[in-house]
């Protein structure tokens, strides 16, 4: 994932920093396809993977677990918002929002500060205000929905269960993240962020299944 993180932030891939792609003679299909760069590198399959500051480590390394639950973070709030999409949900445009901010999440956490040069904590910082915005959305959503009165399960309709599988998810992306932020390797901000996404997927599946008039199950207490 911290690769497309680069992407997004503009870095480009390792190795293809500052390259220029030559001219190409032969037809434009045949330029096209040989500027194309590969998906694959073979670089990691001695089981080590490189960080955005160029630090080789193992694959089982913190920063690459972390990297991977934001990965998985992202993709399970794609499922969600394809289904909340099927039900014209207007927050859709919040979830694409939040995987744009998953991203700049990766490229935090791909540059750990012990080796970051002061060029890469400028590119790769992240701010309060993705924190602030969240905030603002958990409490909209909040006043619109009935009192909380029982433990909810997860449940109340296809997006309302994707939303709460991605709030699960977000849960132990953050738990990846925190000790990268108590090492001073990631910026507490990133955390912040994830612990407040985690209440907002909460409250925002609670939404979902309010407008699709779907029940929400609560826990019942089993008889002894």
């Amino acid at each position: 994932m911290w690769r497309r993180a680069a992407v997004a932030a503009g870095r480009g891939l390792p190795g293809m920093a500052g390259r220029r792609w030559r001219s190409w003679a032969g037809s434009p299909e045949r330029a096209a396809a040989e500027r194309a760069p590969r998906i694959y590198t073979r670089t990691g399959d001695s089981g080590f993977s490189s960080t955005f500051t160029g630090e080789r480590r193992p694959k089982g390394d913190r920063i690459f677990e972390a990297l991977g639950a934001t990965d998985e973070l992202s993709s399970a709030i794609g499922l969600a918002g394809e289904f909340s999409s099927e039900k014209g949900h207007t927050f859709v445009d919040q979830l694409h929002k939040v995987q744009c901010m998953l991203q700049d999440v990766g490229s935090n956490i791909a540059t750990p500060l012990s080796s970051a040069r002061e060029a890469h904590r400028k590119r790769t910082s992240f701010s309060e205000k993705p924190i602030l915005e969240l905030e603002q959305w958990i409490d909209s959503y909040s006043e619109q929905l009935p009192p909380l009165r029982a433990f909810i399960l997860p449940s109340g309709g296809r997006s309302s269960a994707a939303l709460h599988l991605s709030r699960a998810v977000c849960r132990r992306a953050e738990r990846c993240v925190v000790p990268l932020v108590q090492a001073g390797e990631a910026d507490p901000n990133v955390a912040k962020y994830l612990n407040r996404l985690s209440d907002y997927l909460f409250v925002l599946a609670r939404y979902a299944a309010m407008k699709e008039g779907k029940e929400e199950k609560i826990y019942i207490k089993p008889e002894p």
